[in-house]
């Protein structure tokens, strides 16, 4: 069993390596990310603990007598944190006090130090290197060497100013901005990761759908491909044994009802010959009437079996061309049939069958309606789209689906007095469904009828 789990292509097999692919890929993300994500990925300036720092030194040097804050700020300094310490009433003291400064930077300064201070300090100036205050001189550091510095500075109470100055920015995102980063990036991560892995399951299950589609609308094509997972390659198996069971019995069904028409035409020639020993005139005119209503009937069904049976070669040919020799044929005859359409169109199908098809169509028209016109419009993608326009009474709409049944016959809405045994449309609709396009009805407002024929682009 854990052989065939872990060495047989399976559903499982490819559920599992995906998930653990899926796993993989997102780790390495996130290690990625955390290797060259910057700023964004350092911690909060809380985890550093920066503002937990900056206030101890603050309360110690506050505590301290005057004379040993000079001393004392000088000995916190770190290679990341300088401290200085500036008696009220000096130079850099006074730019403090009237320094310009963002208030939303000084609320967010206090926010940080507030957890670690008696109470707020009556001045807080909190800034970056592009305030003018951090160009004085004799701040503690190299305004020409760290160009990402952050400062923070209070007045104490007997007016003096104790400043901090972090050389480098070595925290992150804040908190909220963090986490709002964090949620959008794992999302995108799942979601990308999860597109692909379900795409590896979902494809073989696509490709069976798309198979089973064709052979829906082309009963003829070869058998499906077994291939995929275990599970997928049992159900192709499964259908390619039906499909072939069910062209067994249409070439059956097909062979047998063309044997039985073909036979037919014996007994029907032995009556005819007998009628011709009836004296009664009248009657033998009835009798001959309903064989030759029959020989038309078996000569139909014959025509449609033998389409249905035998499969003509898709080859390359010039569709423009075919549409415009039926139309040319048909005026040589006396109808005004025009083309509208470009002069080539190459398409790959069966252009003898094809052929009947139009043909029907036009004949249809001409017969049934007025003289039609052939508009062909073909797409980028090797499809065609073909409408047989006339300009007719039109069909019922009751009527515009049910005139492709077998021998069905519409003659009082067409105004026919005579015609074929009603296998035409049926036998067209055949062929076109065969090679996966269709063909639809449909009355124009204006009046008139269009018969469209979508023909499929190459698979």
């Amino acid at each position: 069993m854990s052989r065939n789990l872990f060495l047989d292509d399976t559903i499982t097999r490819r559920l599992i390596v995906t998930v653990a692919l899926a796993a993989g890929v997102t780790l390495l993300l996130l290690e990625l990310f955390f290797l060259f994500g910057g700023r964004w990925t350092k911690p909060d300036i809380q985890e550093t603990g920066l503002p937990a720092q900056v206030a101890t030194v603050i309360r110690m040097t506050q505590a301290a007598p005057a004379a040993s804050r000079q001393a004392l700020t000088q000995a916190a300094a770190t290679d990341q944190l300088r401290f200085g310490w500036y008696p009220s009433g000096s130079a850099i003291a006074t730019a403090l006090l009237h320094g310009q400064y963002r208030p939303a930077e000084i609320e967010q300064g206090w926010e940080f130090l507030k957890p670690y201070l008696a109470h707020r300090p009556e001045r807080l100036a909190v800034f970056q290197v592009d305030n003018p205050v951090s160009q004085l001189p004799g701040l503690p550091y190299d305004p020409s060497v760290f160009h990402d510095s952050y400062f923070a500075a209070l007045q104490c109470d007997d007016g003096s100013w104790i400043l901090c100055v972090a050389l480098q920015r070595f925290w992150g995102l804040y908190a909220f901005e963090r986490l709002c980063l964090e949620a959008v990036l794992l999302s995108l991560w799942i979601i990308a990761v999860s597109a692909i892995a379900s795409r590896q399951l979902s494809r073989p299950i696509e490709h069976l759908a798309y198979g089973v589609r064709n052979l829906g609308a082309q009963p003829r094509l070869m058998p499906l491909s077994e291939e995929g997972p275990r599970e997928i390659r049992l159900v192709v198996e499964t259908i390619n044994a039906m499909q072939a069971q069910i062209r067994k019995f249409v070439t059956d069904r097909t062979t047998m009802l063309a044997a039985i028409s073909h036979d037919l035409r014996t007994p029907l020639t032995r009556i005819r010959l007998r009628g011709e020993f009836i004296d009664d005139t009248d009657q033998q005119k009835l009798l001959f009437r309903d064989v030759d209503e029959m020989q038309a009937m078996i000569d139909g069904a014959l025509s449609f079996f033998r389409d249905d049976a035998s499969r003509e070669e898709n080859t390359m040919f010039d569709l423009s061309n075919l549409l415009q020799t039926i139309a040319y044929d048909y005026t040589d005859q006396g109808h005004d049939v025009r083309f509208v359409g470009p002069d080539r169109t190459g398409y790959n199908g069966p252009p003898y069958a094809l052929r009947r098809v139009f043909s029907n169509l036009v004949e249809n028209a001409i017969k049934y309606a007025t003289a039609p016109q052939i508009v062909l419009s073909p797409a980028p993608d090797g499809s065609a789209t073909i409408i047989v326009r006339d300009n007719g009474p039109g069909l019922p709409e009751a009527a515009l689906q049910t005139v492709f049944e077998p021998y069905f016959r519409l003659d009082k809405s067409r105004n026919r007095q005579t015609g074929g045994v009603g296998l035409g449309l049926t036998s067209a609709r055949t062929i076109i469904r065969a090679l996966g396009g269709d063909i639809a009805m449909n009355n124009r407002e204006q009046g008139g009828l269009d018969v469209c024929v979508s023909l499929p682009g190459p698979r």
